[in-house]
């Protein structure tokens, strides 16, 4: 009997996680430079947290069963106690300022860009693992501190080249929510899915319109589809209540109409977290407009729920108002890339002490597909490395002093020792030798702008072929006849051994200046 051949593990990728090639990442970090260098100038600074955190830590997902994996992905450590991966970086936040509290400035701002991970049904723009970019305040009770991160936001969008027009940033207040549902009778714990029920509900008014929503708020809603939607099972004043509130329109010249604020001062009557919220949102309305962000920027609007039940207070969301095709084939508005708001009880679950804290968190992985939409995001892979290919393979030692000299020689350091600039990366080809035209081809295939050549003539005569393959494709472009192609060399020089970084850097150089007028 013939041995049974042994089993292929299967290249598979796990459902709800991407790879990403190198353009993506290139175009990532720029993208998040860009965010970075904003958040800097609101005097911000970096800290980072681990991916795991104890699953009591961090608050939303607390365990229930013997194994808490519920919305979280999580494994018990050796003393048996539940981690989970960071579902988002505001928990770890919370947990990082309440552990260092006296070590750190109060207000605390600081930024963090990192994966999150979520144990969902992963679907079309749905994924497991995803990064985030946030911003926070720590122990900033002023809702100043929230308008100036709408501001920021709105800088932000503009930084990465999203113009006015093509985005806003919505503000409003979960205590105006708060006292719009107490107003109608729905306070208190006994109340708290019905009061969901109706939150989704103001939260569908862009999709659904007046009619879908107030079905939503009473007797439900049916889709096209035949798919019904129980609705919150409000009677018609309490609906009619819930609309007045949704419909107002800060739509006046600079977006702060009093009498807007007074509709909504009656809508949630003796609530007192109403009335105060309603007086926060006119700060924050006074604060941006002073500063020069009218509501083509920031935006006053009733329809911000924002889901997480750690909110507090101010809420925003980061939308983009352009239209894109969606997997369906139907041109839909982009929609929302980050959102947050207040959460002054967050902090203060590991402390005796009330901390307030307001940030913002932006999705990495949407900005970047709506940036790409807008042509605003340069996802070629840059210039790759000068290849120093192999004629030889027994002077290996040649070629590495070559790939040496020249990665000395285009890549100056300061008196310091750090390099002075982007890095003009230099390889030997480490594949097989044996067909020079596949080194060639790999050159080609890496996006290397020159190849260095050195035969054993070239090497007695101190010589060396440099190949600009850019110019290379260009002039063999024209050319018909071999014999033709040979006479010119495409774009091929032989040089002193000694001139070889000046001749690369030469070729370097054209290319930049090139692509510098190109895009002018």
């Amino acid at each position: 009997m013939a041995p049974k051949k042994p089993s292929r593990v299967k290249a598979r990728q796990p459902r709800g996680f991407v790879d990403r090639t190198s353009a993506d990442l290139l175009a990532q970090e720029r993208m998040l430079g860009t965010i970075r260098g904003v958040y800097e100038r609101y005097g911000f600074e970096p800290v980072e947290t681990p991916f795991f955190e104890y699953t009591d830590a961090l608050g939303k997902f607390l365990p229930d069963s013997d194994r808490p994996n519920e919305g979280v992905f999580s494994l018990q450590d050796d003393d048996e106690e539940w981690l989970s991966l960071r579902y988002d970086l505001t928990a770890p936040l919370a947990r990082h300022v309440a552990e260092n509290f006296e070590d750190l400035p109060k207000p605390y701002r600081s930024y963090r860009a990192g994966y999150v991970f979520r144990n969902e049904k992963p679907g079309p723009g749905r994924f497991r693992q995803f990064m985030q970019f946030d911003a926070d305040i720590v122990g900033a009770p002023n809702v100043s501190a929230d308008a100036e991160m709408a501001m920021m936001m709105a800088d932000t969008m503009e930084a990465l080249g999203i113009a006015r027009g093509q985005y806003v940033i919505r503000v409003n207040n979960r205590k105006v929510l708060d006292g719009v549902l107490e107003a109608i009778g729905l306070g208190g714990e006994e109340n708290a899915g019905r009061r969901l029920t109706v939150l989704r509900a103001i939260d569908k008014l862009d999709k659904f319109g007046e009619p879908g929503v107030h079905l939503l708020l009473t007797s439900g809603r049916k889709d096209e589809s035949g798919d019904f939607t129980p609705g919150a099972g409000l009677d018609e004043d309490a609906a009619r209540q819930v609309l007045g509130y949704a419909l107002v329109s800060f739509d006046d010249e600079d977006g702060t109409s009093e009498d807007d604020f007074a509709d909504w001062m009656r809508i949630v009557g003796d609530s007192k977290s109403g009335a105060d919220g309603v007086a926060e949102l006119q700060q924050i309305a006074a604060s941006v407009r002073a500063a020069g962000y009218g509501p083509d920027r920031i935006l006053i609007d009733p329809s911000v729920v924002r889901g997480l039940e750690y909110y507090t207070g101010p809420v925003f969301e980061a939308e983009l108002l352009f239209d894109v095709v969606n997997e369906k084939g139907q041109k839909v508005q982009f929609g929302s890339v980050g959102g947050g708001g207040r959460y002054d009880g967050l902090v203060s679950r590991f402390m005796s002490t009330p901390v307030p804290a307001t940030g913002f968190s932006i999705g990495v992985s949407r900005l970047q597909t709506a940036l790409k939409n807008l042509g605003r995001l340069d996802a070629a892979p840059r210039s790759g490395p000068v290849v120093v290919t192999v004629m030889d393979r027994d002077r290996m030692a040649d070629y590495q002093r070559m790939a040496s000299v020249l990665r000395d020689g285009l890549n100056p350091k300061g008196a310091d020792g750090a390099y002075l600039g982007p890095a003009l990366p230099v390889e030997v080809f480490q594949g097989n030798p044996k067909q020079f035209g596949k080194q060639l081809q790999y050159a080609d295939r890496r996006n290397a702008p020159v190849v260095v050549i050195q035969g054993g003539d070239e090497k007695v005569a101190g010589k060396v072929q440099v190949k600009d393959l850019v110019e290379g494709k260009r002039i063999a472009a024209g050319i018909e006849d071999n014999a033709e192609w040979r006479e010119a060399r495409a774009g091929q020089e032989l040089v002193d051994e000694a001139e070889l970084v000046t001749a690369v850097r030469a070729i370097l150089d054209r290319h930049a200046a090139d692509a510098e007028s190109a895009g002018r």
